[in-house]
């Protein structure tokens, strides 16, 4: 059986701060997508909440071992990358969807009203150029 390894303060400390805070920002997208009431307006919380909270969990990960193991983790980082580039991509595809199933359905997506000035309309008497 192998010894504890002395884990550094310094290093306790940021793993322990940065687990922390990316616990917070994943908790705020959550409760961004309870409180919200849309689900256009539902999405957006919970990607960000990710991203950021899943970094900083990875990040913390990542210099614990680096400093226990004493090299660094090439995998974990993979797993930063790969969160930070699915996570938007994943976003896109459903509001997208929805979007396409606005449309079908007969409604307007929400931010896709034209302001009067770009259809060409006359607002007080005057027509747009």
């Amino acid at each position: 059986m192998t010894p504890p390894v002395e884990v550094p303060a310094w290093a306790a400390l940021l793993t322990g701060l940065l687990v922390l805070v990316g616990a917070g920002l994943t908790l705020i997208g959550c409760l961004g997508f309870l409180r919200l009431g849309t689900f256009y307006d539902r999405v957006h919380p919970p990607t960000l909440g990710t991203t950021a909270g899943a970094t900083c969990v990875v990040l913390a990960s990542i210099i614990h071992l680096s400093v226990v193991n004493g090299q660094t983790v090439l995998g974990q980082a993979l797993i930063v990358l790969f969160v930070t580039v699915t996570t938007p991509v994943t976003l896109m595809l459903l509001v997208r969807a929805a979007v396409s199933r606005d449309r079908r359905e007969g409604r307007e997506p929400i931010g896709e009203s034209t302001p009067p000035l770009a259809r060409g309309e006359e607002i007080a008497g005057r027509r747009a150029r």
